[in-house]
């Protein structure tokens, strides 16, 4: 088999429509030996003793003249359908006999032939196909090379790679019949592999072929030559080569047929609408041919009607998204505000022991609320420490979220919230699964909104005596039941808390980071802002921006007066001074 398109460029294509409606019309025409082609072109040139051979126009008959002096099989046009098998004068030969057939594919052939024979039906003597489900298209792809070279050597590489199939194989099942095959095959040859491997992005395969032998010599593997591949992939990519002959093609080297040798030599511009096949063997023959789309043209009512439909369903899908998202920002409620902190437990240097983790919750005082699924403690992973300079840090970058929300409503005046706290404890665990408290501390988050990061000293209780040594040998020892004892406790009603008598000893730092946001209501109306500039959310400091502006403007105005009291101190000077000079005698 020879493969006529190997030199020609590929041309891609990209489209929505089903490739089932895909309609390519073939065109196949015998047009004179070559020897007899050559000698008519060059014999002029040579009788005329001339150094260079000039090449000349040789004029080709319209297609409707040459119909009337051709034989029979010298010319066949075809259309055919994405994925139609037309069977060649060889398939003929092989699968009409039953005993050929091996694979339920050839079973569906064998069926497919003599039906053909008995209604007489055959469309096509040259032109043939073969599908994406046939032998020949997986060996096609086996046989793939990278150059044009007969002693091209195929790489390691290549050999394996040759091995994944890049199309999908659906197998054909005979009607009627169930083929019998083994779910598991524990012998897998190279050929069974090719034929079953399957890659995330399949691709379809069709070839359209030609059987260009002589008279009465149809059927014969060494005259088969490829006419035309397309390719078609999942993401709608259609691959032609060569490209359609209505299209704009490119310069085809050594692809231009005869009619426009003259004007390509000489300069011409003339696009080729043909390709030019030359036969191998003694016996050389010059074959044309085209490839069209024949696809039926959509009318303009169903083009629109199509527009409308997928419109329609992005409309739909928009709306659906909607639905889940939102489209806008959900408020919170008048006289509410809404804290948003996204944190991250950063690292934690300066302990005594190795392999540390945090344990922190978030304390929510009195008129905070938050919703029923959030979680207001955790645990890092224990980290081991590695050294930086002359301390010990272990680095956590272990992130949190919280969102809470502060009602404001019926407080009285001179109310001022607490804002929320952040205790954590820093905890060491070894080999021996020896548990130490390495330290205790808490952070205030922050009242305004921003990016912090914050450093906090720890310390950890002691007792005198042996305890260290005990905590050495044993672990545990002092632990707090109550982590808000680091700063006031939560069950703290009295005036005074004493600790006298609390001995405890300095440790390492934690830094976290915050990231904080907070929405109100507030924000978005500047009258309303004004109008409880005595709320308690205008006096936590920070929490509108225009307290700030306006305290700038007022800053401002004041900047503004003193300047304009120095103007007019400064010209009643002047004054003075030059009132005093005038008096002076001297």
């Amino acid at each position: 088999m020879a493969d006529c398109s190997s030199g020609r460029v590929e041309t891609i294509y990209r489209t929505r429509d089903p490739v089932i409606n895909l309609r390519i019309g073939v065109s196949l025409q015998r047009v004179t030996p070559t020897a007899l082609f050559t000698q008519h072109v060059l014999q002029p040139a040579l009788q005329q003793g001339q150094d260079r051979i000039e090449m000349t126009t040789f004029d080709i008959p319209a297609s409707g003249e040459m119909t009337s002096s051709f034989r029979t099989h010298d010319q066949e046009e075809v259309v055919l359908g994405w994925q139609e098998k037309l069977f060649s004068q060889f398939e003929i030969d092989l699968f009409k006999n039953q005993q050929a057939c091996q694979s339920p594919l050839d079973f569906q052939y064998h069926n497919e032939i003599l039906s053909l024979q008995e209604t007489e039906e055959r469309k096509n003597f040259r032109i043939f196909t073969y599908t994406d489900f046939d032998r020949y298209t997986s060996m096609k792809e086996y046989s793939q090379t990278m150059t044009t070279s007969a002693k091209e050597d195929r790489s390691y590489l290549t050999e394996r790679m040759s091995h994944i199939r890049c199309r999908r194989q659906e197998r054909r099942i005979t009607e009627g019949k169930i083929p019998h095959s083994r779910m598991i095959t524990w012998a897998p040859n190279e050929e069974f592999v090719r034929n079953n491997h399957v890659v995330n992005n399949p691709v379809q395969t069709m070839y359209i072929m030609g059987d260009l032998g002589p008279y009465g010599k149809l059927g014969k593997r060494e005259n088969e030559y490829v006419l035309c591949t397309i390719k078609v992939d999942s993401n709608g990519v259609l691959a032609v080569k060569p490209d359609f002959s209505g299209s704009k093609s490119a310069y085809r080297k050594g692809t231009k047929p005869c009619e426009y040798l003259h004007d390509v030599v000489h300069g011409g511009s003339r696009v080729c609408n043909e390709q030019r096949i030359e036969t191998e063997g003694e016996k050389k023959e010059l074959w044309l041919y085209t490839i069209n789309n024949a696809s039926i043209t959509v009318q303009k009512d169903d083009q629109d009607r199509e527009k409308n439909l997928f419109k329609d369903l992005y409309d739909r899908h928009k709306e659906y998204l909607n639905t889940l998202v939102g489209e806008e920002f959900e408020i919170p409620p008048l006289g509410a505000l809404k804290l948003f902190v996204n944190g991250e437990i950063v690292s934690a240097e300066g302990y005594e022991y190795d392999n540390l983790y945090v344990q922190f919750f978030l304390e929510l005082p009195d008129n905070w609320f938050c919703p029923s699924q959030q979680q207001l403690s955790g645990v890092t992973q224990t980290c081991s420490t590695k050294v930086e300079g002359r301390e010990n840090v272990a680095y956590f970058s272990h992130p949190f979220n919280f969102e809470m929300t502060l009602r404001s409503d019926n407080q009285p005046e001179g109310f001022l919230p607490q804002w929320p706290v952040l205790y954590f404890g820093v905890q060491s665990c070894d080999f021996w699964l020896r548990y130490r408290v390495e330290g205790y501390g808490y952070i205030r988050i922050p009242d305004s909104p921003g990016s912090y990061t914050l450093t906090c000293q720890t310390w950890r209780p002691i007792l005198p005596g042996t305890s260290e040594m005990y905590r050495f040998f044993v672990g545990g020892l002092l632990e707090l039941e109550d982590m808000t004892y680091i700063r006031t406790p939560s069950t703290f009603k009295g005036e005074r808390l004493s600790r006298f008598g609390f001995r405890t000893e300095t440790a390492g730092t934690v830094t976290i980071k915050f990231h904080c946001m907070q929405q109100c209501r507030t924000f978005l109306d500047s009258s309303m802002a004004r109008k409880r500039s005595q709320n308690v959310l205008e006096r936590m400091g920070g929490l509108t921006h225009q307290a700030s502006l306006h305290s700038v403007l007022a800053a401002f105005e004041r900047a503004q007066q003193r300047m304009h009291e120095a103007r007019e101190n400064l010209s009643k000077d002047l004054l003075h001074s030059s009132t005093s000079a005038s008096l002076d005698p001297e």
